[in-house]
């Protein structure tokens, strides 16, 4: 049976147990987030714009992005690989142009994404940005290259 003292004790001894582990998890974390999940050192003005263009937008109210968002429309975290970024950069770039200046595509019975009129620097940069989370280790998501 225990006593007070050590039942106190127990308490004490676990809770700062478990505080260090908190702490250590936290450390960690936010060093793997720094040095192997987002890679900064390819963070451009591009990039940054992009990011910008994708949040002054709300793009986020339908689209997810790493799996954060809505999901109306789709996973916009690897649409850089969905449009063969990987293979032919280039290429995706400018499907990714095209696409984005066709839209709405008023096909019937689709959800249509709408006309934001992007300028061809802005949609440079939000090819970048694409392009940019394409290469953050997302430790396999999303589970498919449809999204």
């Amino acid at each position: 049976m225990h006593t007070k003292s050590a039942a106190r004790n127990i308490f004490y001894g676990g809770s700062a147990f478990f505080l260090l582990i908190f702490f250590g998890l936290t450390i960690h974390s936010h060093w793997y987030i720094v040095n192997v999940s987002t890679n900064e050192k390819t963070l451009t003005e591009a990039v940054a714009h992009g990011k910008k263009l994708w949040e002054d937008k709300s793009c986020v109210n339908c689209h997810t992005i790493l799996g954060e968002g809505a999901y109306f429309a789709p996973e916009l975290g690897n649409v850089w690989v969905r449009y063969g970024g990987k293979d032919d950069p280039e290429g995706a770039r400018e499907t990714f142009k095209a696409w984005m200046k066709n839209q709405p595509t008023g096909v019937e019975g689709r959800r249509q994404m709408p006309q934001f009129n992007f300028t061809e620097k802005e949609l440079d940069d939000l090819a970048d940005f694409f392009k940019w989370v394409s290469t953050i280790d997302t430790n396999g998501w999303p589970p498919n290259d449809a999204g």
